[in-house]
């Protein structure tokens, strides 16, 4: 069963989709003129929104609901397999990806909200939303849908869960040993199991309104403690800063685990934690309540930047100023290039920012990583669920009849229980699996999207054209060529009704 998963993961993570992602972000930097750096202060306005209905939420909230997907085990262990495998030089190339990968971002996330709709009260988009209703290809929709549901809803959830009960173990140990349908477990990590399980469920069956109330509070939070963290590590090793900037700088070029081990995963790694091209991201911006498009794509072309820029080279700082890391040679024969710490260290895992934080901190450290692991891998499961969630509403709309969501609820936390007490390795390969299936589709399909249409960029220029004249942002997308906009379209005719009377 290994070799099938490392040989699927193989063919969809080829060199061919890390191109594709870097050179997607390469080509809409340059056709929105460097949005991404335009309009970083538009950027910082616009996340004070916080307008809202009983059918859409703010934009501040959109925020924290894509960041609890964006900000996972990604951050913490996912970094450290970049460095384990790809060298320091793989963490300069997840700041590329991330950079670029903001103006594709905003890309995505601008279709999400300008082809959403609604559907039982509450808004609903993503990218089987504007396949079909940009470009008319429903199969394409229905194959984005499904792959979502199977990504989002059955292969990521495990890795974020997988890493948690790790994080348990290595802070209260095993526990005593405990023979389940999984195989012998310790009791910490069923401990920790069935409090992600409780909790869970509470949230995920009180729907999008009770997600972005728990993420607003909890995502920004989160991100600043372990942010803050790393501040006191850099400044308590002030000395070795500029060298572990040369580091990267230099080992991205003349990577020690080879250019292309740091190349892809660097850029693998930056595209599993920001999800910039993944299609994840505009499902949370669809559900905004905003006065224009292209307000919300460059919301979440901001999430980009604090995911990877902030929270990720917090990750990286900390290990590589500490040296608590290895370099691998190989996937296959265990032999290290550079070994600073015990040679059966797990790169796969959160161990070497424990690792990291241990030397600081002491035993602190490691309960720190710990509690961060919970929080960020939780909030994660929950945008997982939601985006699971608004795909199997679009099937629901697409087939005409109800599946029964509450089976898919079932299924996302027998995956989270499954992936919870299953290895690291294992679980990480199916989650990349999940990630590559989707990045393939939206980024092929919002490519095609441009060509054909154009509409991010018609938007950009209206909302830049608007706030240059200084009047009330107002947004019509018959007046700019745009077709089946529906939600827009109804919205802008009452506006002009209003404005008339």
């Amino acid at each position: 069963m290994n070799e099938l998963v490392n040989a699927i993961n193989g063919v969809i993570w080829s060199p061919a989709l890390i191109y594709l992602c870097l050179g997607a972000g390469l080509f809409f930097s340059v056709m929105t003129r460097f949005a991404q750096l335009r309009h970083f202060k538009e950027m910082l306005k616009l996340l004070l929104n916080n307008s809202s209905s009983d059918k859409g939420i703010s934009s501040f909230q959109a925020l924290a609901v894509s960041l609890s997907g964006r900000v996972g085990v990604g951050n913490i262990a996912g970094v450290a397999a970049a460095i384990g495998f790809g060298g320091p030089g793989a963490v300069f190339w997840m700041w590329v990806v991330a950079f670029l990968g903001a103006s594709t971002a905003y890309v995505e996330s601008t279709l999400g909200q300008l082809y959403k709709v609604e559907q039982n009260g509450q808004y609903r988009g993503g990218p089987a939303y504007y396949f079909e209703r940009c470009l008319g290809w429903k199969p394409l929709g229905v194959l984005f849908a499904v792959s979502a549901i199977i990504g989002c809803g059955l292969f990521l959830p495990g890795v974020q869960a997988n890493a948690v009960g790790d994080a348990a173990v290595r802070i209260f140990g095993d526990g005593a040993m405990v023979d389940t349908a999984f195989g012998l477990v310790g009791t910490n990590k069923l401990i920790t199991l069935a409090v992600i399980l409780m909790i869970l469920g509470f949230i995920i069956f009180g729907g999008i309104r009770r997600i972005a109330n728990f993420t607003q509070v909890v995502v920004p939070f989160m991100a600043l403690g372990y942010i803050i963290m790393a501040l006191v590590v850099v400044f308590l090793n002030l000395d070795k800063l500029p060298g572990v900037f040369s580091l990267i700088i230099s080992d991205a070029f003349t990577a020690q685990a080879g250019l292309g081990a740091a190349i892809g995963w660097g850029v693998k790694r930056g595209i599993y934690s920001n999800e910039a091209g993944q299609g994840t991201g505009p499902h949370a911006a669809a559900a905004a309540e905003v006065d224009h498009p292209a307000q919300q794509g460059l919301v979440q072309a901001f999430s980009v930047y604090v995911d990877t820029l902030f929270v990720c080279t917090a990750t990286a700082l900390m290990i590589l100023i500490t040296q608590q890391y290895n370099v691998a040679g190989t996937l296959t024969d265990g032999s290290l290039i550079v070994q600073n710490v015990a040679a059966n260290t797990e790169i796969s895992s959160p161990a070497f920012t424990q690792l990291a934080l241990l030397q600081v901190f002491g035993d602190f450290g490691s309960v720190f990583v710990g509690l961060a692991l919970f929080f960020f891998a939780f909030t994660t499961i929950l945008a997982y669920y939601y985006i699971t969630e608004t795909n199997v509403a679009y099937l629901n709309s697409v087939f005409g009849n109800k599946l029964p969501l509450v089976l898919f609820k079932l299924a996302l936390m027998f995956m989270v229980a499954y992936g919870a007490v299953n290895s690291a390795g294992y679980i990480w390969t199916i989650g990349d699996i999940g990630v590559g299936l989707m990045a393939w589709i939206n980024v092929l399909g919002i490519l095609l999207i441009f060509f054909m249409h154009k509409p991010t960029i018609r938007c950009l220029r209206d909302y830049e054209a608007q706030k240059q004249a200084g009047g009330p942002i107002r947004f019509d997308p018959v007046k700019l060529g745009i077709k089946n906009a529906t939600f827009w379209e109804e919205k802008a005719k009452t506006q002009q009704a209003q404005s008339e009377q």
